[in-house]
């Protein structure tokens, strides 16, 4: 963090110091797990529905903790704040006022975790940058790692969520972009919205919140993204494969699932070979392409430093092959309709010439929708030739999932918990498959996936 005195901190955050040990400086990140603070870190004790980390200030002050920030005496120093969330926010905001550098912001429906970690592997190529760590996008993560800048910082990168409208507003009024990368309106959280087109109008957020001097970075591509160049008069620049896209990518092809394409931009033109798999990646690379070039760093750094850059986040189109020949793709980190859509088309890819096996989760969040969408996927797992189908989830689209692959093959498709999935998809699994597991976060995928990277 930038070093911040007790009395700035204090001045920050509305917060009154309950007893101090002289008159040290913070200069960690804000922490809210006690048992990994950095040395010089201010606590954040968070009250949760099983957990409340008042009763953790003093083991978070034993592990390095300067102080923390509180609701109640916690017999360490504390600053003494009305609302801790609140309190975290300020200070971010503080931080962010004395931090010159450039920040970016990115929010989409899918895609900004994958986005966000290739930008940060780009800017890094060039100079000091701190990103959100895994998908740290919200009221919590959000002022943890604006609070993560250093006085050498010169690129903070900001990935934005959104469960409603003004949520993006909130985020951009602690840390306000520079520049705002807007990636694609898809259909997450529709349920919650009520339609695209609120989604598109929540995200545009992040564009009006540009200083007149700043840039959007939008998606050619996906209508409801470049519209929202109206909502900006400075600086626009777009990414896609449309031919009008100020940098765009042409020549896409996939050898075993992994993307190669030429990126262009003002003439110039390299070959870019990603690590990363699924070719609807290709959107996200060339987002952090155009991103990075709009912060200024140079088109060859980019070019070189997309071919070589690795996700840093988990659970998303994560590729292993076991000893007997077994790949597992987990990409189950979050499942909206189109990223299952995607995740399936990479299972084709990868897998050709190989038997195929998914584990998909139920989708939620998706409203009136949400059985078509569950239908939709059910005859893409079907066009996709699999030896098995394995469905988790106790809802409606469990059942129209399971029961429309049914419809479509004639092979039934086996219904399972996450518990019980591991062992379901071990029964089946011969040496040399290709195995995808995707679905939503809550469902506990992630787990079933690293539980079955091992033979």
């Amino acid at each position: 963090m930038i070093p911040m005195t007790l009395a700035e901190i204090a001045a920050a955050t509305g917060g009154v110091l309950d007893s101090t040990d002289g008159n040290p400086v913070v200069d960690a990140p804000l922490a809210f797990d006690s048992r990994h603070p950095a040395p010089g870190a201010l606590f954040a004790c968070l009250t949760g529905a099983l957990v409340d980390g008042h009763d953790f200030a003093a083991l978070a002050v034993e592990q390095g903790a300067v102080a923390a920030l509180a609701q109640r005496p916690v017999h360490v120093p504390a600053f003494l704040v009305p609302d801790v969330l609140t309190a975290m926010s300020d200070l971010a905001r503080a931080v962010h006022q004395r931090y010159d550098g450039v920040t970016i912001g990115i929010t989409g429906s899918a895609g900004k975790t994958t986005t966000k970690d290739l930008l940060a592997h780009v800017l890094a190529a060039h100079a000091p940058t701190v990103a959100n760590r895994a998908s740290f996008n919200n009221e919590i993560g959000f002022p943890v790692t604006v609070s993560s800048v250093r006085p050498d910082t010169r690129y903070l990168v900001l990935e934005m969520g959104a469960r409603g409208k003004g949520h993006i507003q909130a985020l951009c009024d602690i840390a306000r972009p520079g520049i705002s990368t807007v990636l694609g309106i898809g259909s997450a959280h529709v349920g919650e919205f009520g339609s695209q087109e609120a989604i598109a109008d929540a995200k545009a957020e992040i564009v009006r919140a540009l200083p007149t001097t700043g840039t959007a970075v939008l998606n050619a591509d996906d209508p409801l993204v470049a519209a929202m160049r109206r909502e900006h008069d400075g600086r626009i620049l777009t990414f896609g494969t449309d031919e009008g896209a100020d940098v765009r990518a042409t020549d896409i092809t996939t050898d075993e699932g992994r993307p190669t394409f030429t990126l262009h931009h003002r003439g110039r033109t390299a070959a870019v070979q990603l690590t990363v798999y699924g070719r609807h990646n290709v959107t996200n690379a060339v987002a952090a392409a155009a991103t990075a070039l709009a912060a200024g760093v140079p088109f060859d750094t980019v070019a070189t430093a997309l071919s070589e850059a690795r996700m840093a986040t988990g659970g998303r189109m994560a590729v292993t092959t076991r000893t007997d020949g077994v790949t597992v793709i987990n990409d189950a980190f979050n499942a909206s309709p189109e990223s299952v859509l995607a995740a399936l088309d990479a299972l084709t890819e990868v897998g050709r010439g190989r038997r195929r096996i998914a584990v998909l989760g139920e989708m939620a969040e998706l409203g009136d929708a949400s059985l078509e969408w569950h239908r939709r996927v059910a005859d893409a797992a079907a066009r996709a030739g699999l030896a098995h189908l394995l469905v988790v989830g106790s809802g409606e689209g469990a059942d129209v999932l399971a029961d429309a692959y049914t419809a479509a093959t004639h092979t039934a498709s086996d219904r399972h918990t996450a518990d019980t999935v591991s062992a379901a998809v071990r029964a089946v699994l011969l040496p040399g498959d290709v195995l995808l597991v995707k679905g939503a976060h809550a469902l506990g995928l992630d787990a079933v996936a690293d539980q079955l990277l091992t033979v």
